[in-house]
């Protein structure tokens, strides 16, 4: 079938295949190092006591046949090392039959890891790595030129990425519609980065062209990744400037990174060639008709799963980031329908002492990448996932999404849990751990640029309340993990 192949978009295959690889990478690194603290045997929100809870059928992984601490590791481990090779071009390097699977066992590691990781891995990008990687699969290898349906189904999918957010953003915060986010957003972002104080900063009318530009790049350039080229190949360059933007003003994770992956899959050799110097695109042999059945009976079946996330871009009740099958094979995507006007941090604080006072001085934890210190810069993090530091801005909005962690978090500080003080930068007790330990809320705002010049402090602080009284072992002693085998 001639027109089932697509050899023009060859380079489009290699650097989003490559790009999910590397981001696939980054998400296994991330669970190695974090799962201890977090979804651990020991950790605050056990995957043992999640899989006794939730059948297999409701939340398929390989954990409900066997977790431990070591299976965890050894599975992240092992997904972080086939995702690299994949990344440096090993699937062209092995025939077509065996590069399909490898790219199917990553996706089953990494749903096995999503599917028990609870409220730690309830991101967006979770499922659109997930949904990303099956794409990959499909696509092929340099055995075969790149099917053209699965090259739509991305631009499907980035459809779904960029229009679904430009409607949750419209839909949403009034301050969307009168040009106003940005205002306030890059300082009450979950986690500013090293230029996002610079970005506050601009002149006001620059923030409404801001929003107007991301307006016009999410809400009408979309339909222009289904034109004729050179029309996608303009779009997806949009598309793709647009998220380094956003890559340069905040932190988060993979999400804007995957996306210019999506976006460089619609652009062509030929728009490329026009820029840059290309060698000769490789001659293809005819497709096996295995893959392409296998690829059309796929199509179809995508298709079909669209239905609801097509339905809800359609809705006035539009929902962001939900997946619609437990496989997380077709989802619904978007992100600040609302935006925070004023940015709470919570501060944890320890001390020594045998009875606070008045007069009792309390040392603070230090978090690898949410604001605390004054003169601390923020960190560029992403595409790197620090999920407490995230969280922690979540609980700063409302308790409620701390309820089921943060008690188990304060407890493992009383007792100095080695794998809970990883997840920091700093531990003020690293000898004999605190006696007492609290949390503060504070208003966070960024310095102005003379505060920044003559103290050194990009952010000032005011102290509002309580949000966790002063608490010892005693009070947290069940939450405390077992030191016992």
């Amino acid at each position: 079938m001639e027109w089932f192949a697509a050899p023009d978009y060859w380079l489009a295959r290699q650097v989003f295949q490559r790009l999910v690889a590397l981001l696939y990478t980054v998400g296994f690194v991330a669970a190695a190092n974090q799962f201890r603290a977090l979804i651990g045997e020991r950790g605050m929100l056990p995957v043992p006591r999640f899989t006794a809870a939730v059948p297999f059928r409701r939340s398929p992984s390989l954990f409900h046949w066997h977790y431990s601490d070591r299976a965890f590791a050894a599975t992240a481990w092992a997904g972080a090392a086939l995702s690299a090779a994949l990344a440096a071009g090993a699937g062209d390097l092995v025939p077509l039959w065996a590069a399909m699977p490898w790219w199917a066992l990553l996706w089953a590691l990494y749903l096995s890891v999503v599917n028990v990781g609870q409220t730690w891995y309830a991101f967006g990008w979770e499922s659109l790595l997930l949904e990303s990687g099956v794409l990959a699969a499909f696509l092929g290898n340099g055995d075969v030129a790149p099917p053209v349906t699965v090259l739509w189904l991305l631009r499907w999918l980035l459809f779904r990425v960029e229009f679904g957010a430009g409607l949750i953003k419209w839909r949403g915060d009034a301050c969307w519609r009168d040009l106003t986010c940005l205002y306030y957003h890059h300082e009450t972002q979950p986690m500013p980065g090293p230029l996002s104080w610079f970005f506050h900063h601009l002149p006001k009318p620059l923030h409404r062209v801001e929003v107007a530009a991301n307006h016009t790049v999410q809400l009408l350039v979309p339909f222009a990744l289904f034109l004729p080229q050179p029309g996608a190949s303009i779009a997806a360059a949009l598309m793709t400037v647009t998220q380094l933007w956003l890559v340069l003003s905040g932190n988060f994770a993979w999400l804007n990174w995957l996306t210019i992956a999506l976006a460089l899959s619609a652009v062509d050799a030929d728009a490329v060639g026009r820029v840059l110097p290309l060698p000769d695109a490789p001659h293809y042999p005819a497709a096996p008709v295995w893959y392409e059945v296998l690829v059309l009976a796929f199509t179809a079946g995508v298709l079909v799963l669209s239905y609801r996330p097509a339905r809800n871009l359609l809705s006035p009740h539009q929902a962001m980031n939900r997946s619609y099958d437990r496989l997380h094979l077709v989802n619904s995507y978007g992100a600040f329908g609302s935006v925070t006007r004023i940015r709470h941090e919570i501060v944890l604080e320890g001390t020594d002492a045998e009875l606070p006072g008045p007069d009792t001085r309390w040392h603070a934890y230090g978090f690898r990448g949410k604001p605390g210190e004054l003169r601390r810069m923020p960190r560029q993090i992403a595409p790197y996932h620090l999920r407490l530091d995230w969280l922690m801005w979540f609980a700063a909005i409302s308790p409620s999404y701390a309820r089921p962690w943060f008690a188990p978090l304060v407890a493992r500080l009383l007792v100095n849990d080695p794998d809970t003080l990883r997840l920091l930068r700093h531990n003020p007790f690293p000898d004999t751990p605190p006696t007492f330990v609290r949390a503060r809320l504070y208003r966070y705002r960024y310095s102005s640029w003379r505060r920044l010049r003559s103290t050194g402090e990009w952010w000032r602080r005011e102290p509002l309340r309580d949000f966790l009284p002063p608490v010892t072992l005693s009070d947290v002693r069940h939450l405390a993990p077992r030191t016992g085998p």
